[in-house]
């Protein structure tokens, strides 16, 4: 199977509201001074998506405790890579930081035929933000009532059951590889142009299936609009409580979500860097921020760079065979 993502153009013109004049140096930020200017955090996707949503949650709290603004830039385009490329090529001063997905910092490598950096080499982790559950979802005009009747379907007839994501290459679009392999079934991938509309197709029962993250559908299952089979955790979520884990319902090993982290331009100082984690942490502490997250079904994060690191590596080695096998590639 081979699946197609169109690339956007190149990257736009120099954000100048906020940008320093012309400072390049390594370790410029010292401990002691950052930050003395406003900080920006470049999302590289479009506003009101999740990622954006955590970025401007952190964002308050960091500009509260550290005395300057820290202002969300979304820079959106090629998957993500457009915003990281300018952090990549950014000062490593402290002053530019980025809020992504896994996209840019893990898996676009292997989508991309050329990538305008080097992911293994230009960013810093700096913390985990959060992470969100999958959980799977049908049309509530189908007749499946649990996953194992959704999978006896899918086998039954390969390749006529559908299901939508954000976009080929999205992690909606991995954790459907994923399911598919661990259920030997054939299912169809309809890509969309972001998790809403096919959300919404969803519940006009125009495509049978998705597999979402748990904030992004969390209303729809509970104003009764779509049907959840299964959540690919480990556990039951507190959010959906009478809806089994995927291993409860007969797919044992389909554990998946998506991570959301912070990383900066390689040779950041680790005093900026250590800071930035610490402050994001106390945030997701904070009920007026990390509850409201949680509430929504989001895992927080705050655990720091070297576990991020560690998270990053982990998704480059789960997402590769599954990216070459599928054949998702972008031109």
């Amino acid at each position: 199977m081979s699946i197609t993502i169109t690339r956007r153009a190149a990257l736009g013109a120099a954000w100048a509201l906020l940008a320093a004049p012309a400072v390049r140096a390594q370790g410029a930020a010292g401990a002691g001074t950052w930050p003395n200017k406003p900080v920006r955090i470049v999302v590289p996707f479009p506003p009101g998506g999740l990622v954006d949503t955590l970025a401007r949650s952190v964002s308050q709290a960091l500009a509260a405790k550290f005395g300057q603004p820290f202002v969300v830039d979304n820079r959106a385009g090629a998957g993500g890579n457009i915003g990281a490329d300018l952090v990549a090529k950014a000062a490593p001063d402290g002053y530019t930081l980025l809020a992504s997905s896994m996209g840019p910092l893990a898996v676009n490598q292997f989508i991309y035929p050329t990538m305008p950096y080097d992911t293994n080499t230009a960013f810093a982790p700096v913390t985990l933000l959060a992470s969100t559950p999958k959980v799977i979802c049908v049309a509530n005009a189908r007749p499946w009532r649990n996953l194992a009747a959704l999978v006896a379907a899918a086998k039954d007839k390969p390749g006529t059951i559908t299901a939508g994501s954000a976009g080929a290459g999205s992690s909606l679009h991995l954790a459907l590889e994923l399911f598919k392999g661990a259920t030997g079934t054939e299912i169809q991938h309809i890509p969309y142009r972001g998790a809403a509309p096919a959300i919404t197709d969803l519940i006009s029962g125009n495509i049978d299936m998705v597999i979402d993250n748990v904030p992004n559908i969390l209303g729809h299952i509970r104003g009764n609009a779509v049907r959840p089979l299964a959540v690919a955790t480990e556990q039951r979520l507190a959010q959906l409580p009478d809806v089994p884990t995927a291993a409860e319902a007969g797919v044992p090993g389909f554990v998946f979500g998506t991570a959301f982290g912070m990383a900066a331009p390689a040779g950041t100082p680790d005093q900026v860097i250590a800071a930035v984690a610490e402050g994001v942490a106390a945030a997701l502490r904070d009920p007026a921020v990390g509850g409201r997250l949680a509430e929504q079904g989001t895992i927080l994060g705050g655990q720091g760079p070297q576990a991020f690191a560690a998270l990053i590596e982990r998704e480059k080695r789960t997402l590769e065979p599954v990216i070459k096998r599928a054949g998702i590639r972008a031109e």
